[in-house]
């Protein structure tokens, strides 16, 4: 198996960028937070126990540029991202750098992949009937919704128009009505990381990856980095109900982040991820081969309009929140026969990279042969209570 090299992961500016994460340590047996500096990953657990903690702190800068100077411990890069065959567990490896936020998602933000949702819905999750509905609602709209302001008054008169031809649909409200769609993906501490698989369980016959720009937010609805996601979607679940959602968008190895989060700071600021382009290449057996493209700038609605609807007086988040923003892709061409679209298969390899993100690398494996998701928060609470304890009776010890 070739070795995966740190420029594999990184972003191309890495000696630059602001970059954290989450690290497995088998010494301790626990998640450390991570600061990405000169090809190593120093543990910052003497100063937040989690990444979440870590950006609520008012002390971000402080934190991390203490933590370049003191950090007991480092790992290689190199070393993490190769853990040894079959031994992952006992070997340091990379985690999903999100750890108590709550992981949200927005759907129906880019008019191209509004359309695809429709099309869903039109074949009640029949695939075969993809391309003939396509054609229909194409041809109901007038080709395109390009430009139409979701709210506007130019979106009210398309949907008059649309549901005089009935052809209006839940997507549609949410994709050009005054209010986004926003939906928990998956429960706290249940991502994978860059490295890890992800999983399409056996019910779904019809699914594809979604490549994500990953705002993360504070406790005060702050927006201090964003990340790469794959919003793993079961378009036959969905396109049979939207209120089967659940069932097409959380289950387990369904929500993919990483590598790391990178901070905004003057070198990478909130205005350059609105400008993002993310890569998707999907690489299965015989050669085969899926490109795609998310376009950040084409979202119909801005950051803070999306984060407004997940967090205000409605709602807060004393952990913050990892917010999904949806992708412009959504896959129509044939992988094997005829008119039956793409979907996964076993052994595909997804990598969603970006210049300034790096890159998220995952397998894809059947749901029910993943190694079951048994770390939770409980687990979390004890490992920190744990290493208190210890910490205590190292100083009690060593006291005169």
């Amino acid at each position: 198996m070739t070795p995966v090299e740190p420029e594999d992961v990184l972003p191309e500016d890495a000696s630059e960028a602001l970059l954290i994460g989450r690290l497995w340590d088998p010494g301790t047996q626990g998640p450390r937070p991570v600061l990405f500096h000169d090809g190593a990953l120093l543990d910052l657990f003497e100063s937040a126990h989690t990444v979440s903690a870590l950006l609520n702190g008012d002390d971000l800068p402080d934190v991390l540029e203490r933590g370049r100077r003191e950090a007991h411990r480092s790992w290689n890069l190199r070393d993490v991202l190769n853990p040894p065959a079959g031994n992952r567990d006992h070997a340091p490896h990379l985690l999903s750098p999100v750890d108590l936020q709550a992981v949200k998602a927005c759907g129906v933000t880019f008019v191209d992949s509004m359309i695809e949702r429709v099309i869903e819905e039109r074949c009640a999750g029949d695939m075969t009937l993809a391309e003939q509905m396509r054609t229909q609602v194409l041809e109901a709209i007038g080709g395109s919704l390009t430009g139409v302001r979701p709210g506007s008054e130019e979106a009210a008169r398309v949907k008059e128009v649309l549901v005089r031809e009935g052809f209006w649909s839940q997507y549609l409200e949410v994709g050009i009505g005054p209010d986004p769609e926003v939906f928990t993906k998956s429960p706290v501490l249940s991502t994978v990381g860059s490295g890890e698989d992800i999983g399409i369980p056996s019910f779904s016959s019809w699914n594809n990856p979604e490549p994500e720009l990953v705002l993360m937010v504070d406790n005060q609805g702050r927006i201090r980095g964003c990340t790469l996601g794959n919003d793993v979607n079961l378009r036959d679940i969905e396109g049979r109900s939207a209120l089967l959602l659940g069932m097409a968008k959380d289950n387990n190895g369904s929500a993919a982040l990483g590598p790391f989060i990178r901070l905004f700071d003057d070198a990478y600021t909130l205005d350059d991820a609105r400008q993002e382009t993310i890569r998707l290449i999907v690489s299965g057996a015989n050669g085969y081969t899926l490109t795609g493209t998310n376009s950040v700038q084409r979202l119909s609605r801005p950051f803070e309009e999306l984060v407004g609807a997940a967090f205000g007086r409605h709602h807060q988040y004393p952990d913050g929140f990892a917010l999904f923003t949806g992708t412009l892709f959504a896959p129509n061409e044939d992988r094997n026969a005829p008119g039956m679209g793409f979907t996964h298969e076993t052994g595909d390899i997804v990598q969603i990279s970006s210049s300034r993100l790096g890159t998220l690398t995952n397998r894809v494996q059947p749901t029910e042969e993943l190694a079951p998701w048994t770390y939770g928060i409980g687990d979390l609470l004890e490992y920190v209570v744990n290493d208190g304890q210890i910490r205590r009776r190292a100083a009690t010890a060593g006291t005169p």
